[in-house]
């Protein structure tokens, strides 16, 4: 089950509107979800932070799941954070 971002925990940032609908991410990490009816990736489970931004934290042992999604974004609608805050992709 996928949280609402809590301070110290690793988290991604998925920017929608920047989506091109490629799917890569969805093949990587099973948080991203096709929505066939915008043509865009939705990432599960998540909020709303800004408009068309969506935050989650990622659970214990996805870590590498949902950074490898990040690295094949075509268009880097995706950013991963760790618990510090900083970002690792």
């Amino acid at each position: 089950m996928y949280r609402l971002v809590e301070p110290g925990d690793m988290h991604v940032k998925f920017d929608r509107d920047t989506c091109v609908g490629m799917f890569q991410c969805v093949a990587e990490w099973d948080a991203f979800e096709k929505d066939l009816n915008d043509g865009k990736a939705d990432l599960r489970g998540s909020e709303e932070e800004d408009e068309g931004v969506f935050v989650v934290d990622v659970p214990d042992g996805e870590e590498f799941d949902a950074k490898f999604a990040a690295r094949v974004c075509p268009v880097d609608a995706i950013e991963v954070y760790d618990d510090d805050g900083e970002q690792v992709v």
